[in-house]
């Protein structure tokens, strides 16, 4: 008897432990889950990032999880711009710079392209000049503002305010120097650059994010092999495991994602700053601020009566009265003068408005895309040698851009892969795209059509935009004199809308109310600067949605 119960106890133990172990996962922690092999290389197969604990925060940077909204405004269009109206619409998780960029920041900016691209050098000139922020956006022909003309860029007393006179496109370049610069820096933390390295780049010797990932031995300005490799002294070898790494390829998790500018649709979903809000009309768009409320000014006890936000008040009120009721700000204000939304951002209302990403046009066409939703890609591709290698910028290939007013910007920098548009082969058969410049796709009229083709070059473009032109003058003997500028004259010209103009969102302290909602959207060109829009960088998440998602295995 006893026999038996011992047996069948053991027989219930054996099952019960095999059902348990059949129902458990095995964690492939450091082997393939399709083919067994180690993952760690110390078997002499490939090594595998094992043990990564998802993004960092880049600097600067606050974590924004991505989610629904509804994008475009539901409050009353008293100025009847028909250009928002609501869409559901979802956003990836991203980073967003908590503040605006200030002055400091861009100053570093400035200072460095003045350092490594001397503009006393002929060839470099163009690159410092064509960064600098257009400071006389401040002149008033009815107002004496010479202080900060003279005073706003570069004094200490305006460190930490925003930037303005910034084009669309300085910003994109500020973007992507400061990718780089971030980049440069997580190497020389994680041993892979020498402690320093940052600091001894000259114009043939610069660092670029792409250009180590693609070609790692012609990074500061090296040659293809690393012992023959100028200046290449400044990588080093990580030892790890007993295996040595030479460079940081992207499947190890080191580099940072580009810091960029938002698109609209992440810039208005950070604004709203939801993660607070459980309120069922709240979630369907019925929120007016990045703050909770209906009001402009604090309800608690404590600061009852504060602004929330710089703006301008009415006709001639900049602040308030000075004292208490003041705002704190005539012009722009300092960052973090008033409180963040429930993301953790900075005045996402008022201060200045922000230039986003996003080619304007008056519709948002939700009805052929609902994520991420974003009009402005331009594709393009790495340009390559015959020999199967990367192309670089030299000191004597950079492009420039000459715009509408006749400045001249820097869009590429020695140390950079040059860009080319991908073509017909390269969208063969393809049902996403068909082509490198999308901008125009799906504008609402037949002009914009895939298949449309119009007769003269005029006729092709939807909008009926001005179009001025400037171009060089050159003596007999082909050496530019200047400038010549024309402006387009033409009476029949109707809109202001093209591929060059930009959206910017928020309200600045120069706008009413009204503004404030993150919903708003207006537009101006690309290449122009006012004394009221700055910029803020984002920067997308990869892996979880959530930081706090479980890591994921192999």
């Amino acid at each position: 008897m006893r026999f038996n119960f011992a047996l069948k106890t053991m027989l219930f133990v054996a099952v019960t432990t095999s059902l348990v172990s059949c129902n458990k996962s095995k964690d492939y922690q450091d082997n393939s889950r399709a083919t067994g092999w180690r993952l760690d290389g110390k078997d002499g197969s490939m090594k595998y990032q094992t043990d990564y604990q998802g993004q960092e925060t880049g600097p600067g940077l606050v974590f924004v999880e991505g989610g629904t909204f509804t994008m475009g405004k539901v409050q009353d269009d008293v100025m009847h711009d028909w250009n928002n109206s609501p869409t559901q619409q979802h956003v990836q998780s991203f980073y967003m710079d908590e503040t605006e960029v200030t002055n400091r920041m861009y100053l570093q900016y400035l200072d460095w392209l003045k350092f490594t691209f001397p503009p006393t050098e002929k060839k470099y000139a163009n690159i410092y000049k064509g960064a600098l922020p257009d400071t006389l956006v401040w002149r008033n022909r009815l107002g004496y503002n010479e202080t900060m003309t003279n005073n706003y860029l570069r004094h200490p007393a305006y460190q930490n305010y925003p930037v303005v006179g910034v084009n669309w496109i300085q910003a994109t370049e500020f973007s992507k120097w400061r990718t780089d610069r971030v980049n440069e820096l997580q190497l020389e933390q994680k041993g892979y650059a020498a402690e320093g390295a940052k600091y001894g780049a000259d114009a043939e010797t610069t660092f670029n994010t792409e250009t180590y990932i693609n070609a790692p031995s012609k990074v500061y300005g090296g040659n293809d092999s690393l012992s023959k490799g100028r200046n290449n002294e400044r990588l080093t070898q990580v030892i790890k495991e007993d295996t040595v790494h030479n460079f940081v390829q992207r499947k190890d998790g080191v580099l940072l994602p580009a810091y960029r500018l938002p698109t609209e649709a992440e810039w208005e979903y950070a604004a709203l700053g939801l993660a607070g809000i459980r309120e069922y009309n709240q979630y369907r768009g019925r929120k007016k601020y990045p703050w909770d409320g209906q009001y402009t000014r604090q309800g608690g006890r404590r600061k009852r009566g504060d602004q929330l936000a710089n703006f301008k008040q009415g006709d001639g009120d900049y602040g308030g009265i000075a004292g208490w009721s003041d705002d704190g700000a005539d012009i722009t204000a300092e960052i973090k003068t008033y409180p963040p939304n429930d993301f953790g951002l900075y005045d996402m209302a008022g201060n200045v408005a922000e230039w986003v990403a996003d080619v304007y046009r008056p519709i948002v066409d939700d009805e052929f895309n609902d994520f991420n939703y974003f009009r402005g890609n331009v594709y393009t591709k790495n340009a390559i040698n015959q020999d199967g290698t990367v192309k670089l910028v030299t000191s004597d290939s950079i492009v420039f851009d000459t715009l509408s007013n006749g400045n001249i910007v820097a869009r590429t920098l020695p140390g950079q892969i040059k860009q080319e548009p991908v073509n017909s082969e390269d969208t063969y058969l393809r049902t996403q795209f068909s082509e490198s410049d999308n901008r125009d796709f799906r504008d609402g009229d037949r002009a914009s059509s895939r298949y449309y083709s119009g007769n003269g070059t005029d006729s092709k473009r939807m909008y009926n935009s001005p179009q001025h032109s400037v171009a060089a003058v050159k003596d007999s003997t082909g050496v530019a004199k200047g400038l010549n500028r024309q402006y387009d004259t033409n009476s029949s010209r109707t809109t202001l809308i093209d591929n060059e103009v930009r959206v910017f969102k928020g309200g600045s302290w120069r706008d009413r109310a009204y503004y404030l909602d993150p919903a708003q959207r207006r537009y101006f060109p690309q290449d122009m600067a006012t004394d009221y829009i700055g910029f803020r960088n984002a920067m997308s998440r990869v892996g979880s949605k959530s930081q706090k998602g479980k890591r994921a295995r192999n």
